[in-house]
């Protein structure tokens, strides 16, 4: 049973009083928040020239910067306990003056697109608009891709639509599957939700795997007809709206979104297929520690086992601070700051909500929601959080408002380089030899699940948009037999391929939000790349690092990152992970 928030120690509480003193405070700053959306509304079918729109931008800017201290507030109080009917109310509140201030924007931006390039260029070079250099090329990127008021519309209309292939899949997972009920070994049964699933393929017990396997996954199989037709549909849905739109592909329609070249995507595919050898080792070693023949739901199981780090949470953020140290004096100090100004909410309580973030709020600092337990992924949690938080604290230190937000491309490189850091250094000063083989399968296991197993999924969903683009059909059997090629080739022959992985496509989510899923991998890779860089060359590097944390959205997130001295275009950073992986399995397999 989980404690009751009372009983938590303040100093284990964030303090959102940093935001507003009081609830009424937030109360009336949602009132006026709401209030002023007439003044915005105001400008429609006023932005003719430049000091009208510079005066629109940073009107926009003050209300939407207060919006969002008013949201996260809200969003955060009810995080505080889901079933709190009063934290609820605040955070309707928050909804009703978010979707306020969207209508009243609406017009902005095809208004602003009417608007002659030459003009839009003369913004650009504008030093006045220097906070919106970087927005306003965005919209003239569009500019070639918005059709006529017309057809716009039309299209607008068929926004609802377009969800909607997402939301049958989410109905048929969610809510039309029954969680199948298999015999748990003892007498009794489980009934295999997701959670449960994900527990029996950790669990010791190997034919307790292969039960939970073949049954959830009959869920799938019996219902694949239909699953195959709508992901079909999605997948023609986003052939039209890239068709409509003059983009040459679907994929050059989803990068063009977060400002990427579609080359990135094509060097990831590249560069992890011709490394997939790697993982073919890792696999045949993991299969000389586990009893009998590898099947794929052996692949979750620890094959080191009782060597957990079970720290409190002082002795966790200790430990973090002492991974995070080569980041300099000023980075562990802001840290410490987070610790001792509450910036995190620590234990789990009735009500809360489960999982970890961390939220940026611009003008004030970073929140971290955690509910941390004693144990090794918890302690690398807190090490991942607080990378996103001082990713969002640098960053709006450094840029205005309108710059401060990162693009999702690359939300993940902060949290993830104070992952591998930290892993690094508990390995460098880890004697157990058994610790020291846990951390390496840990480290070997983040990058099989998040750099070759999302890439699989990013040449899976390459391979479908591709075959409705040339007229191909999408059928069942076309699907699963790619896929199943697809698994051979990544995971190799020490691991049985069995029937059932076919189907794995069925029940991934992501997948209908098309061509996102590279970004994890993308992500891992440029995280590992710093973090290997500032180990070895030290300050110049954490420099070139920091240049990247206070850089928010300020320009394309490729470039960004070379900032840090991540090329994505070119193929050294996915070396460098590669060689990174390869390191971790050699000291592996040395260990007796």
């Amino acid at each position: 049973m989980a404690k009751i928030r009372a009983n938590v120690p303040e100093n284990y509480k964030w303090d959102l009083t940093d935001i507003f003193k009081t609830e009424q405070d937030f109360i009336s700053e949602c009132e006026s928040v709401t209030a002023d959306t007439k003044t915005l509304a105001a400008y429609s079918g006023k932005l003719t020239d430049g000091d009208t729109v510079l005066a629109f931008l940073k009107a926009q800017d003050e209300v939407v910067k207060r919006l969002e201290k008013a949201y996260c507030y809200a969003m955060m109080k009810r995080d505080e306990d889901g079933g709190n009917s009063n934290a609820l109310s605040l955070m309707s509140k928050a909804v009703s003056a978010n979707v306020a201030v969207n209508a009243a924007t609406a017009f902005f931006t095809p208004e602003l697109l009417t608007l002659s390039e030459e003009t839009l260029n003369g913004f650009i070079v504008d030093p006045r608009f220097s906070d919106y250099d970087y927005m306003l090329k965005g919209l003239l990127r569009q500019k070639a891709h918005v059709l006529s008021e017309g057809e716009e519309k039309l299209l607008a209309m068929g926004g609802e639509i377009y969800g909607e292939f997402r939301n049958i899949f989410s109905m048929i997972d969610n809510v039309d599957f029954k969680s199948p009920q298999i015999s748990d070994g003892k007498g009794g049964k489980i009934a295999l939700t997701s959670g449960a699933y994900s527990m029996c393929l950790a669990s010791d017990d190997k034919a307790l795997r292969k039960r939970a396997f073949k049954a959830y996954y009959k869920e799938y199989i019996d219902n694949i007809n239909t699953i195959a037709a709508v992901y079909a549909a999605n997948v023609k849905k986003d052939v039209y709206l890239a068709r409509a739109r003059k983009y040459e592909s679907c994929l050059a329609d989803a990068m063009a979104g977060e400002d990427v070249d579609v080359s990135v995507y094509y060097n990831l595919l590249k560069c992890v297929n011709k490394n997939c050898k790697l993982m073919h080792r890792y696999i045949a070693a993991r299969k000389k520690l586990l009893p009998g023949s590898l099947h794929m739901y052996d692949l979750y199981v620890p094959i080191v086992e009782n060597a957990e780090l079970k720290l409190s949470y002082e002795e966790a953020f200790d430990l973090v601070k002492e991974g995070l140290a080569p980041l300099g004096k000023d980075y562990i100090a802001t840290l410490q700051k987070a610790h001792d100004e509450r910036w995190i909410d620590v234990e789990e309580t009735q009500g809360k909500r489960s999982g970890a973030y961390a939220c940026g709020v611009y003008g004030v600092h970073p929140y971290v929601l955690l509910n941390y337990a004693e144990t090794t992924h918890d302690v690398f949690t807190i090490a991942h959080e607080l990378g996103h938080a001082m990713h969002s604290y640098l960053s709006a230190d450094a840029q205005p408002y309108a710059k401060a937000d990162y693009r999702i491309f690359v939300a993940e490189v902060a949290s993830t380089v104070n992952e591998v850091l930290l892993l690094k250094h508990v390995l460098a000063k880890a004697e157990d030899k058994k610790l020291k083989k846990y951390l390496l399968s840990y480290y070997m296991d983040m990058i099989r699940t998040t750099l070759f197993r999302q890439t699989m999924f990013a040449e899976f969903e390459a391979f479908t948009h591709e075959t409705v683009e040339k007229g191909g059909a999408l059928t069942k059997d076309v699907m699963n037999e790619y896929y199943l090629s697809l698994n051979k080739k990544y995971y190799g022959r020490s691991v049985i391929s069995d029937e059932e992985i076919a189907y794995e496509w069925c029940r991934i989510p992501h997948f209908y939000t098309s061509f996102y899923v590279y970004k994890y991998a993308t992500g891992i890779i440029s995280a590992i790349s710093i973090a290997e860089r500032i180990l070895k060359e030290g300050e110049p590097a954490v420099q070139d690092y920091f240049k990247f944390l206070s850089s928010g959205g300020s320009d394309a997130p490729v470039e960004l990152l070379k900032l840090a001295g991540v090329d994505l275009s070119q193929k050294e950073p996915f070396e460098a992970a590669m060689q990174s992986f390869k390191a971790a399995l050699t000291e592996f397999l040395s260990i007796e």
